[in-house]
């Protein structure tokens, strides 16, 4: 990089100074805030009407890990980026932010012009809504907003038509949900679904990272060892799907069953979101589930996982407590959404008693190292929606070798009586059955995967209170599937999916 242009990136902390030192001159400090993956002439235009307004521009990028715009977002990472906006003369000083939005670095920086683009001028049509909050950062300083009028293009849509971040079927699929107008249909299905109240009933389980570094063979010992590093615990099972639920709905309740050893009660409670509420059942002397997974750190590669648990049928007790709550809960909520891992709550007459509350019913069976064959969705006589993959719809199905199309268009649909169906499928998508005429596959949005861990929670955490409230199936797992796409990318359940987010990840896609 040539130095006149290295010497113009700097950290935040040196941008914070070296405004503080224009201010003190005297100077007017302006200051732009965006992603700016593809620079294109629009941001030029932008950057001159920017320079114009004051004495020094400075320009600050959010970091990479902070992007939500879609599969393979930002297409350049945060250096050149940096580099690009340092190029162009109109800007005096680039930093990279490491925080998520804006609010921060207008703090630090202070300026006294903050310029937007002419899409944010109207606040409605801010779909994150920060731009209201940014402006009180602004004028909280003593500084104005103003935003740039001239020619506009979306880095998204060049991205998308232009450097081939999509496989051609992928391209074509997109094309042809553009054209149906879907991305309308989502935000409109997700406003209407924020008036839902959700009953979540389901497995708790608390998962742990154990990050290690393999050191090599045990000299002594037919093993690998390891050295440990870090660990993690995360709030997963049932939790993860009521809080990905509550980004949407604006009242959620969790109905599961905790051990009176080593419960993690409070430990739940404290990685809930505000609108979710715990109601646990006990099982005395045994742990609540815990799923401990040794990782190693080069590429978060999972080595191994010990279970701590006790998946033999509740105790008769438990199961009375249980099937009495969900009938008496089950009046004050519009639907019932189900994770069943497999794990002991969920038996027959639990089932009966979901069935017989008469509310829209989602259900997710899970198979996994601990109940392989035996937590199928046959468990179920029926529901309204079902969320289940590929794997699991072939052991349902008892066919390993059918194409899942013809799986749920034939023995699962008369296995479970259910209208609504989706088989998700990791990179080949999902399949979206809605009665034996309308099958479809969903291609999968990224293929770049950091942790598949509560993908497919995800997914159907996010598709069913649009299943509930009658939008179309293909909204229903364009949706579901986006959210699958942006989980891939976070480790463990370190963050939720959020509406505001995943709106965005919709809207990139789209453009």
């Amino acid at each position: 990089m040539p130095r006149n242009i290295r010497r113009k990136i700097k950290t935040l902390d040196e941008i914070a100074k070296i405004a503080a030192d224009e201010r003190a001159n005297g100077r007017t400090v302006v200051h732009c805030h965006g992603v700016f993956d593809l620079v294109h002439m629009g941001h030029v235009r932008h950057f001159q009407s920017a320079r114009a307004e004051g004495d020094v521009l400075i320009v600050t990028l959010t970091t990479a890990k902070h992007v939500n715009k879609g599969p393979g977002r930002p297409i350049f990472n945060d250096d050149l980026r940096a580099e690009m906006l340092a190029a162009l003369e109109q800007i005096d000083w680039v930093a990279i932010s490491p925080h998520p939005s804006a609010e921060h670095v207008i703090e630090t920086i202070k300026p006294s012009v903050y310029v937007k683009g002419s899409d944010y001028a109207n606040p409605d049509d801010d779909v994150t809504g920060k731009i209201r909050d940014e402006r009180a950062a602004v004028e909280k300083h003593g500084g104005k907003v103003v935003f740039t009028r001239d020619i506009t293009f979306s880095s998204s849509s060049l991205i998308n038509e232009y450097l081939d971040v999509f496989d051609p079927e992928l391209r074509h699929y997109l094309a042809e949900a553009r054209e149906r107008g879907i991305e309308a249909a989502i935000q409109t299905s997700l406003e209407k679904a924020a008036e839902l109240k959700v009953l979540v009933v389901g497995d708790a389980i608390i998962d742990e990272y154990q990050y290690v570094e393999t050191m090599g063979k045990s000299a002594k010992e037919n093993m690998i060892a390891t050295r440990f590093r870090s660990s993690e615990l995360f709030a997963g099972g049932v939790f993860a799907a009521a809080n990905h639920i509550a980004s949407i709905c604006k009242h959620v309740e969790i109905l599961t069953v905790l051990g009176t050893d080593d419960s993690y009660e409070q430990f739940a409670r404290e990685h809930l979101s505000d609108n979710v509420r715990l109601t646990p059942l006990f099982r005395n002397d045994v742990p609540t589930t815990r799923k401990c997974r040794f990782v190693s750190t080069g590429y978060l590669r999972k080595l191994f996982e010990v279970y701590h648990f006790e998946d033999s049928p509740i105790p008769d007790d438990v199961r009375t407590e249980l099937t009495d709550a969900i009938t008496e809960k089950a009046k004050d909520y519009d639907l019932i959404v189900v994770t069943d891992f497999g794990h002991g709550m969920l038996d027959d007459k639990v089932i009966e008693a979901l069935n017989a509350t008469g509310k829209f019913l989602c259900v997710n069976t899970q198979t996994n190292s601990a109940n392989h064959g035996y937590n199928l969705i046959t468990k179920y006589p029926k529901a309204d929606f079902i969320c289940i993959d590929a794997p699991e719809a072939q052991l349902a199905a008892k066919d390993r070798f059918s194409r899942i199309e013809d799986l749920v268009a034939g023995p699962l649909s008369s296995l479970v009586n259910c209208k609504k169906f989706v088989v998700t499928h990791g990179q080949q998508g999902c399949v979206v059955f809605d009665g034996p005429e309308n099958i479809m596959r969903i291609p999968a949005f990224t293929k770049t995967v950091v942790d598949t861990v509560g993908a497919g929670d995800a997914f159907f955490a996010v598709a069913s209170p649009l299943a509930a409230i009658g939008a179309p199936m293909e909204v229903v797992a364009f949706a579901g599937n986006s959210a699958g796409g942006i989980k891939v990318g976070i480790v463990g359940h370190r963050k939720n999916i959020e509406k505001v987010p995943l709106i965005k990840y919709v809207t990139t896609l789209l453009k």
